[in-house]
């Protein structure tokens, strides 16, 4: 694989760690980040989410959220997506502190709003390389289920653009047929690094 992508949702733990797994399985340069504050994930009510901080180790987050009530975290499956999130790597990583991690060809979002902060958080960056990076935003709903349906959808929108030799030239095509086909809209644009 020639291109280097992104998967990016709030928290680093459902959507875009399902795409980063698969992405990775099937032999992509892929990496992973959330945009938000903490880490979230359901508690016992809406009211009490469980609420770490970036960085914090998925194994960690497994075994307390197991000892606190295991039978609760097994249903609803967090203890499930927290054991595949630590086969793929140590812990969430936050998009906004990722620079050390170096430039990305595709990023890859999951909800409009973590969009508009990976979009804006491109343009407050230097500019130095001038290279273009691909953003775009696959709509996906956050639950175990719909995260699985987006991967597979980010694994064949990933399969077209390694399938040319410069997406720069027919992004709109791509997208387009992907639409088409799959009968969801994407919103894309273009930044630099």
């Amino acid at each position: 694989m020639r291109l280097r992508y992104a998967m990016v949702c709030s928290s680093n733990q459902n959507r875009s760690m399902e795409a980063h797994f698969l992405l990775k399985r099937e032999g992509f340069d892929v990496s992973s980040y959330g945009t938000g504050t903490h880490v979230k994930l359901p508690g016992p009510s809406i009211r009490e989410p469980n609420v770490y901080e970036f960085g914090t180790p998925y194994k960690q987050m497994f075994d307390e959220l197991r000892r606190k009530d295991p039978e609760l975290y097994k249903r609803n499956g967090i203890l499930p997506m927290l054991k595949r999130n630590l086969a793929v790597k140590t812990a969430p990583q936050r998009w906004q502190e990722n620079a050390p991690d170096g430039h990305f060809d595709v990023v890859f979002t999951f909800e409009e709003k973590v969009f508009d902060m990976v979009v804006e958080d491109l343009h407050t960056r230097d500019h130095v390389l001038l290279k273009p990076v691909l953003v775009i935003n696959l709509e996906v709903k956050d639950n175990h289920e719909e995260a699985a349906i987006g991967a597979r959808q980010t694994l064949t929108l990933c399969q077209e653009l390694e399938a040319t030799d410069r997406w720069e030239d027919v992004i709109d095509d791509v997208i387009s047929n992907f639409e088409r086909q799959h009968r969801r809209k994407v919103v894309y644009t273009i930044s630099y690094y």
